[in-house]
């Protein structure tokens, strides 16, 4: 086993240094600011808010996103006039530039002269215009027109003096993600040959002797649009992987332009981390200068500031733990939710500075100056429709006042000493129709399990199954459905030489081709785990099993004479071969046998938990994985108490403190407080719903 940071009951536990973490190129400060649309103001508007921006503490905005039909009005017409004094203006006032390509809006003109380019939905219908990423994604007339808009903009600003990073499009895949139109369909067909060596070994991947689907020629293969029943799942998962490929083929094409025309200026573009589903940004991250990521609450939920903590999180482990920029959030309510919830007084605070805690080095917003028109005119902005009179407004200008003295922050990494394992492929898989249970859901496992780890005051790295995992003590995955032969092997390597594996149910199951591995599930991970699932169980509506029995490592009763853990979606039949059975069904399907069971193997242990516990349940659970990882999580820790622990190539140590909960917080710490300046002999106290940055 490699070696991770040390966990302790203390808050500031010891950790190793760490390496340095790779600057951003061109950004020499933490950046602040967000998406500028001047193309929606007048011009005499636009020296307000640049001096408006200076006051709140402003250094780097978003520019020229949707502006395409502005700036090519008709084909081959360009007018930059207006773009060039946006951009001098806000060089005059130090606030550099994210410049974008707008190829996220085609012009009225491009949709009118291609209408062979308009998206197509699975059903068969063309989709309407007046509304962004209307277009299909892998249309030749869009790769053309927006090529050339890409390359007059790196020809014309390379080197404007404003300029410090590329912004190409806006949320790939947010709104055409899939396009089933015949040009998505021969360019579907052209990336099959290029997977497959010839027909034959795309009929044995895809099992195409069932149901008589085999093909005799390309020209037979269609995407998978609506059909009287269920169409070939590896024919479904091969179009997902096609659709991610489409548009990063698109990204690619406008990062090449701008590195061949704007040498030395990064190029990056805005992921959805968490919340897109049909991009692999595993397969992503490899292609950006560096990685963004946009973050918007899921306001009506309760302590969503968890969910926002494992987003940035997995942002960060995208981007291999250098850093990223966070490109957008929201001061307030957004306008497309179904209900637009406010943010409370303080918590646009706590928010930027947990993204900023877990690796962002931005906190930038969607938007600057709220809209007055359009679908996003009731979406919070940095300067409200009532303008500086307004609450958000003062929490801006305090937050921008804020971040300058957090700049000893940068450079530095999060220690971390768990993996929690991700994979876009299986999520996909895992969601496709027929499954054994209509509730099985990739987002609401990885969420159990963040929120217990998050809890219990342990810092999360996420991973990809295949990657390198021997400098964490602890793996976990809540779902593997989708198990390819190199992952099974990686965690059979992992915990053989030490590691500790924690493995939620059905997984493990299938192949990349969604083929059931052989021999009995959990298939690929059956020896690993040391269990045969015999049968799976799943549950009705509403029907839950309980759990009980059992010992901890140490010998402790895991559910400590409390009443026993109640489980519900899922159950399964398993028998050891090899596992001791931890805790056992008490009741239903499976009463009597093994529920969580726990396998040496090599020097290490393999637990695995048969059915859907909330983060509650899994608390003791947990405990036990804890005990054989050797970690000890922070003890006696204020409820609401966010921590998170930052280390610097010199061995310095951050603590950040965010405190969700409505009453001050106290822990041992000793150090200055960046924030306040005090000093902090012994102890720490974060007020109720405040920001407390310490260091060592």
């Amino acid at each position: 086993m490699g070696q991770s940071s040390q966990s302790s009951g203390s808050a500031l536990a010891a950790a190793p240094p760490l390496g340095p973490a790779r600057p951003i190129p061109r950004l020499d400060r933490l950046g602040y600011g967000g998406d500028y649309n001047p193309e929606q103001w007048p011009e005499q508007v636009w020296a307000e808010d640049a001096e408006l921006m200076r006051t709140a503490g402003v250094n780097l905005v978003s520019v020229g996103i949707f502006a395409w039909a502005l700036l090519e009005p008709t084909p081959g017409r360009y007018e930059f006039d207006w773009l060039d004094r946006v951009l001098d203006l806000l060089h005059d006032h130090q606030i550099s530039v994210d410049l974008a390509t707008p190829t996220a809006v085609p012009p009225a003109w491009f949709r009118r002269r291609h209408p062979a380019a308009t998206l197509v939905n699975a059903d068969g219908v063309r989709l309407g215009g007046g509304a962004r990423q209307s277009f299909c994604p892998s249309s030749p007339a869009y790769a053309q027109a927006s090529a050339a808009i890409t390359e007059q903009l790196a020809r014309r600003y390379a080197d404007h003096p404003a300029l410090v990073l590329w912004h190409s499009h806006n949320e790939f895949g947010g709104a055409n993600a899939l396009c089933y139109c015949p040009t998505s369909a021969e360019a579907f067909r052209a990336w099959l040959r290029e997977r497959y060596p010839d027909l034959a070994a795309l009929n044995d991947a895809w099992g195409t002797t069932f149901w008589g689907q085999r093909y005799g020629d390309w020209a037979e293969i269609e995407p998978p649009t609506t059909a009287p029943t269920s169409v070939n799942p590896a024919q479904q998962l091969d179009f997902l992987r096609f659709s991610s490929d489409a548009h990063l083929a698109n990204f690619r094409r406008e990062r090449d332009i701008l590195h061949r025309l704007s040498p030395g200026v990064p190029v990056t573009t805005n992921f959805m981390l968490a919340n897109c589903k049909t991009l692999d940004y595993w397969r992503w991250a490899a292609e950006v200068d560096v990685v963004s990521n946009d973050h918007y609450l899921r306001a009506e939920e309760p302590d969503n500031h968890i969910e926002l903590a494992m987003c940035a999180d997995l942002t960060r482990s995208v981007a291999g733990g250098a850093p990223w920029l966070l490109m957008e959030h929201s001061t307030g309510a957004v306008n497309w939710q179904p209900r637009n919830i406010a943010k409370r007084p303080g918590e646009l605070r706590r928010n930027s500075l947990s993204h900023l805690a877990r690796g962002a080095e931005s906190a930038l917003f969607f938007q600057w100056r709220a809209s007055a028109f359009g679908a996003e005119k009731f979406h919070s902005a940095m300067l409200p429709h009532g303008g500086t009179g307004t609450r958000i407004w003062r929490e801006v200008v305090a937050l921008g006042a804020d971040l300058p003295r957090l700049e000893p922050l940068r450079g530095t990494r999060v220690a971390a000493d768990v993996a929690v394992l991700w994979d876009w492929p299986s999520w996909w898989a895992l969601e496709l129709d027929w499954r054994p249970s209509v509730d099985l859901n990739y987002r609401d496992r990885m969420a159990a399990y963040y929120e217990r780890l998050w809890r219990d005051g342990v810092t999360v790295d996420f991973a990809h199954p295949e990657s390198p995992l021997d400098a964490y003590r602890l793996v976990v995955v809540p779902s593997l459905y989708l198990t390819t032969a190199a992952a099974a092997a990686n965690l059979r390597r992992y915990v053989a030489a030490g590691g500790t594996l924690l493995v939620s149910y059905f997984s493990g199951i299938v192949d990349g081709n969604d083929a059931v591995h052989p021999g009995g599930h959990p298939g690929a991970l059956r020896d690993l785990l040391g269990v045969t699932v015999e049968e799976f169980l799943p549950l009705r509506t509403g029907e839950s099993v309980r759990l009980g029995g059992g010992t901890s490592p140490a010998g402790d009763p895991l559910t400590a004479g409390g009443p026993p853990l109640t489980g519900d979606v899922w159950a399964e039949a398993l028998v050891p071969a090899g596992a001791e059975t931890v805790l056992s069904y008490l009741d239903g399907p499976a009463a009597g046998g093994p529920a969580v069971t726990r396998h040496g193997y090599g020097a290490g242990h393999a637990w695995y938990v048969s059915t859907r516990l909330g983060a509650a349940e899994l608390a003791p659970v947990l405990t036990g994985a804890y005990r054989d990882a050797g970690l000890v999580p922070p003890a006696g820790l204020p409820a609401g108490l966010e921590l998170v622990r930052r280390i610097g190539p010199d061995g310095a140590e951050f603590l950040v403190a965010i405190n969700h909960a409505d009453r001050e917080a106290r822990l041992p710490a000793a150090g200055v407080e960046l924030l306040t300046g005090a000093d902090c002999d012994g102890s720490l106290t974060v007020p109720a719903g405040e920001v407390r940055v310490l260091r060592r």
